[in-house]
């Protein structure tokens, strides 16, 4: 077998782990799931989803990880002795490298809004800005230039390995991200009337709570958390057998819950300052808030255009975290399945995530041919990866560590060795053997309307 690379230091492990967690997911999706789904009842709600299932699941990945030390699909392999349950590994780097191709081009598009706020693109009525998204995203080529410069970043990353690679960028993108974060949430609760936006981030409304809320938490706890894509579980084959992992669970839920309200305290009083409806949804982002961002700032144009133009590079450096690990997930697979050195197998993985990328970014353009039904491929991309693959992995890999994995072996990870005390051991398995594994299934069931 290769000689595989180690994170070099507790922080590098806590801080390239948190970033394969932090992602759009926290910036663009929880803010806008957080809107439709009546604000801080909803926020309270994705608290204990992230405590008591989340990170579970992320302990899950993380002792198959560690214990195999190999890439996600070995993994399974290994520790099933060659079974069925190997596929369950296989799907978690397919899940990666399908998400991969569809979230790149969503890259590029924060790479363009960065070039539009610094050139003051942006600056319009909501109806501009509306036609100026529709626009750019149909476009045939101007997003895909895009697309190559954010794979090329990756790309030069990813093939300078763990330590030189991922820890160092992590180490420098994610302190950078929080500082970003931090200014515009200043920026933003200093607007007139953000008290509103603050009270429904934090005064929650019981009488909003549903099963649909309590349901979209957790699905909203396990996207963001990057649960299923094999991320978790080939980072954690990086992890010395001093890792505390129940610990390093912990530290990363709170990162990324730390990250999901910073988002919320970003956008919400600047979008109630100018009366913007906070369930706008997934245009949020692109739509909705460049023309919060014009209003908002109206008499301090200056401020207006800086802020805009750090919150896409925040952005950008949020889905730059999250594609270094979905990129990491598919190199390690290609390299040591194929027996091919790190250039090559991340080589293979740039062309495969580029021509996925072209497709999907095309099949926005109205090129009819690149469409299945009413869906176009950037779509049902999303759609199988989000609804379908993640959830079926998340909840095979419970029942895998719970039903297959003998207790003494997942003792032995969750307490290194002994050395740890384990006392919540019991809770752990317990929770992934029964509660996990339903909780998964109500998700999946509801989004298909079957319940």
């Amino acid at each position: 077998m290769m000689e595989r690379d180690n994170f070099g230091s507790k922080l590098g492990v806590i801080l390239a782990t948190a970033g394969s967690a932090v992602g759009l997911g926290n910036v663009w999706r929880f803010p806008y799931m957080t809107g439709q789904n009546g604000g801080a009842v909803f926020i309270l709600i994705y608290f204990v989803c992230i405590l008591f299932l989340g990170i579970p699941c992320m302990m899950n990945e993380f002792i198959i990880g560690r214990r195999a030390h190999s890439n996600t699909a070995r993994a399974y392999s290994m520790l099933s002795n060659g079974g069925l349950w190997k596929l369950v590994g296989y799907l978690g780097v397919l899940t990666a490298f399908l998400i991969a191709g569809y979230y790149v081009v969503v890259s590029g598009w924060c790479l363009q809004y960065i070039y539009a706020s610094f050139t003051g693109h942006l600056a319009g009525d909501s109806e501009y800005v509306r036609r100026y998204f529709a626009s750019f995203s149909s476009d045939a080529v101007k997003p895909l230039l895009w697309v190559v410069l954010f794979l090329l970043v990756t790309h030069f990353v990813i093939v300078r390995g763990v330590r030189d690679g991922i820890e160092r960028a992590s180490k420098t993108m994610m302190p950078a991200l929080f500082i970003l974060l931090l200014v515009i949430v200043v920026c933003s609760c200093m607007l007139p009337g953000a008290e509103k936006g603050i009270a429904y981030l934090f005064h929650p409304d019981f009488s909003k709570l549903n099963a649909d809320v309590f349901l979209g938490a957790l699905g909203q706890s396990f996207y963001s958390l990057s649960i299923a894509m094999g991320c978790l579980c080939t980072y954690a084959s990086y992890f010395s057998k001093q890792t505390h992992l129940m610990r390093s669970a912990v530290q990363i839920g709170l990162i990324d819950s730390m990250v999901a309200i910073l988002a919320g305290l970003m956008i919400f009083p600047a979008a109630f300052s100018v009366g913007v409806n906070p369930d706008s949804g997934p245009s949020l982002i692109y739509i909705t808030l460049p023309n919060v961002f014009n209003q908002a700032f109206q008499s301090m144009p200056a401020v207006g255009y800086a802020v805009s133009l750090l919150f896409y590079a925040l952005l950008s450096l949020a889905a730059l975290t999250s594609l270094i690990s979905l990129y990491e997930v598919v190199t390690a697979f290609f390299s040591e399945e194929l027996r091919v050195r790190r250039t090559t197998a991340t080589l293979l993985v740039s062309l495969g995530v580029l021509v996925m990328g072209v497709f999907c970014s095309l099949s926005l353009g109205g090129y009819k041919g690149l469409s299945i039904g009413d869906k176009s491929l950037f779509d049902v991309f999303d759609f199988v990866t989000g609804q379908i693959f993640l959830p079926v992995g998340g909840f095979f890999t419970c029942l895998f560590v719970g039903w297959r994995l003998p207790h003494k072996t997942v003792r032995e990870e969750f307490t290194n060795y002994g050395t740890l005390r384990g006392t919540l051991f019991g809770i752990y398995l317990f929770s992934i053997k029964y509660v996990c594994p339903v909780c998964i299934l109500l998700v999946f069931m509801h989004q298909f309307g079957w319940i």
